[in-house]
């Protein structure tokens, strides 16, 4: 099977990239290359907007059965800034992508959403059926992507799953985004650098592995019709345990500096992947700690 990646030279996509190659899949990415820099050289790589009128070029060329779609603007501070770019990448780039697999017949298309689409939690742990009320235009615009994906199938017939992931961590992750809280962690120590915490560090987040991302993206391309699911461990660790887990990995007792409270922020999110189990037959391999090990290993 021919699969295109969107944003396959970023953090997730190249992970996603590396395990489709390893698994006989063809791949093709598309990537702007704005913050993706890995480039997997046995796939078929084109440096592309996927808002260019060109994307169409590629589909036409490469005929791709399936698409997995991760190209995205993922920084909530900087779709409260610039809600206009956030917009247009992550809802008009999606119905570019969308366009383009209605009209040159792609099978099925795998996107890759966010926890934010759920905004303040009514109660934990959160499933599916959970409201969902975005607190900045970040989810807003991965939640409106989300409903063109359902529109797009009930008119067009495409197949979808969608993927919500919670806060993925791992080896290359930059020090920015969505979970980049252990990236940051992890630098700062490696480093020898005092790490901030921004409130009391009471607060609590899901950290799901990249590997177990990018396995959960395979998945879903043969399964999960046509579904929404949670990509998460279930579990939560408050910051402040966070930080002393990767202490110990380095063997490092660093004080830690406190800062304020950042505005807006969730202070508890941790997602039920009990449906994810279910209907893709999948679950995470990496436990926190072992993840975390992982990723110093690498350094």
């Amino acid at each position: 099977m021919k699969v295109l990646v969107t944003g396959g030279a970023g953090f997730i996509g190249s992970h996603t990239v590396d395990l489709l190659i390893k698994e006989g899949y063809q791949l093709v990415i598309v990537d702007n290359l704005k913050t993706g820099k890995i480039i997997n050289k046995a796939a078929e790589f084109y440096q592309m907007d996927i808002c260019s009128e060109d994307l169409e070029q590629v589909f036409e060329k490469e005929k791709p059965e399936s698409v997995i779609h991760l190209a995205a603007q993922i920084s909530v501070q900087d779709s409260q800034s610039d809600p206009y770019t956030d917009a247009q990448i992550n809802i008009m780039g999606t119905i570019n992508v969308l366009n383009n697999c209605i009209k040159h017949k792609v099978r099925k298309i795998v996107f890759s959403s966010s926890a934010a689409v759920y905004g303040k939690p009514q109660h934990l742990v959160l499933d599916e059926k959970h409201s969902t009320v975005p607190l900045a235009f970040y989810g807003l615009s991965k939640l409106t992507a989300e409903y063109y994906l359902k529109m797009y199938a009930e008119i067009f017939g495409l197949r979808y799953t969608i993927l919500r992931y919670s806060n993925v961590y791992g080896i290359n992750q930059k020090l920015s985004g969505e979970g980049g809280v252990v990236a940051i962690f992890i630098d700062n120590l490696f480093n020898n650098k005092a790490p901030t915490i921004f409130g009391t560090g009471e607060q609590t987040r899901d950290f799901i592995y990249v590997s177990d991302v990018a396995k959960a993206n395979l998945y879903a391309l043969s399964t999960g019709d046509d579904e929404v699911l949670n990509i998460s461990t279930n579990t939560a660790i408050t910051i402040n345990d966070l930080l002393a887990i990767i202490r110990s990995i380095f063997k490092k007792d660093m004080a830690c500096l406190y800062g304020p409270k950042k505005e807006g922020e969730i202070l508890h999110s941790v997602l039920c992947n009990n449906k994810a189990k279910e209907l893709l037959k999948w679950e995470p391999a990496y436990s926190l700690i072992g993840g975390l090990e992982e990723i110093v290993e690498n350094l």
